[in-house]
């Protein structure tokens, strides 16, 4: 995959065809400039000097780079420059390489969940969170029904039925002005089912609808708070269109904004998919030293479908979501109280 050199791509994002030469269909699937290695020869370091003090054909370039039908990477050294605020407009920013090769990977196998990702990503930076939330579900019912989740789904691995759960798949207990709502399908590291949505939803209304209550706790049982979508139910809707009037219908995400500032989560243990995109929400998230963060969907080839891109950009921008959702690394709880997607580390 070539690597460009800042004077190099500027002068790529100012053709007309900067949009058929990134992209899947017809060019490179993924861009990737070094900024660093346009200042280290002085002929590259004066065409860049040039360029940038057009501010016309600058603000051009900005406006191409946020159009790429493909992801946008800048491997950048953290040195000051003259084009520090075009990093702005990349997807993903890298001080050092130790991560493209993961996010070459998923370009690679997922182009289409990738660019989508980030366009999404980008689309919805300064939407409203009903906007922005309308605009995933679109994106998400959009790739169900494309190649790379149909591959996905063709050739995942068939599970074992498991003994049915009797249990309520959410727990609510209230005492006077306290509502606590545990997560309970541990069999399944409470993966995020129908059942569990409606009855999250359920209780959220409550907390909505009733001024007495002013705490609402949201936690886990067993060793993890939710390792994500139940895959056993992937794909069981009729069809794509039916599954997002059913998420403009009932969204937890948009309940937990609705009473966002008595709602408060704790976690521990997995935190994957709907695990770490709900309790983004949130005003306030605490999270017990085993806890860990991932954003796998773009492998099978989706988007976050539970708000998070939407949720976690407004806690750690959308650079460093757009990150997460293309390595499809996983952060621990320390890295997630600096980044700010967490904020405390708390033992239960």
């Amino acid at each position: 995959m070539q690597i460009l050199s800042l004077p190099d791509a500027l002068i790529q994002l100012d053709s007309s065809f900067a949009l058929e030469r990134f992209s899947m269909l017809t060019g490179a699937p993924i861009l990737i400039v070094d900024f660093a290695s346009a200042i280290t020869n002085s002929t590259a370091s004066a065409l860049n000097d040039t360029l940038l003090r057009d501010d016309a054909k600058l603000a051009a370039v900005r406006t191409t780079l946020k159009q790429l039908p493909c992801p946008t990477v800048a491997l950048a050294d953290g040195h000051s420059f003259t084009a520090r605020e075009l990093l702005a407009d990349f997807d993903i920013v890298l001080t050092n390489s130790e991560d493209l090769d993961a996010i070459l990977e998923a370009v690679h196998h997922f182009p289409i969940a990738s660019m989508a990702a980030v366009q999404l990503l980008r689309h919805s930076e300064h939407l409203s969170i009903h906007e922005g939330l309308i605009a995933e579900s679109l994106v998400y019912s959009t790739l169900q029904g494309g190649p790379e989740f149909q591959r996905w789904f063709k050739t995942r691995a068939v599970r074992p039925a498991r003994k049915e759960n009797l249990e309520p798949a959410v727990r609510v207990e209230r005492s006077d002005n306290f509502l606590c709502l545990t997560l309970n399908r541990p069999e399944k590291r409470n993966a995020f089912s129908a059942a569990m949505r409606d009855a999250l939803a359920e209780a959220l209304q409550i907390a909505i609808h009733d001024p007495s209550l002013r705490d609402v706790l949201v936690t886990g049982a067993g060793s993890s708070f939710c390792s994500g979508g139940d895959l056993d139910e992937f794909g069981s809707l009729p069809d794509p269109a039916t599954a997002h009037v059913i998420r403009s219908t009932r969204n937890a995400g948009r309940l937990i904004t609705a009473c966002k500032e008595k709602v408060r989560f704790h976690v521990r243990g997995a935190c994957v998919g709907a695990g770490m995109e709900l309790p983004a929400f949130a005003s306030f998230v605490s999270a017990e030293p085993d806890s860990f963060f991932q954003l796998p969907e773009v492998a099978l080839g989706l988007v976050p479908g539970a708000g998070g891109t939407v949720s976690i950009p407004r806690r750690i921008g959308r650079q460093r979501t757009a990150w997460l959702a293309l390595t499809r690394k996983r952060i621990d709880v320390t890295t997630a109280l600096a980044w700010g997607l967490i904020d405390e580390i708390k033992q239960s």
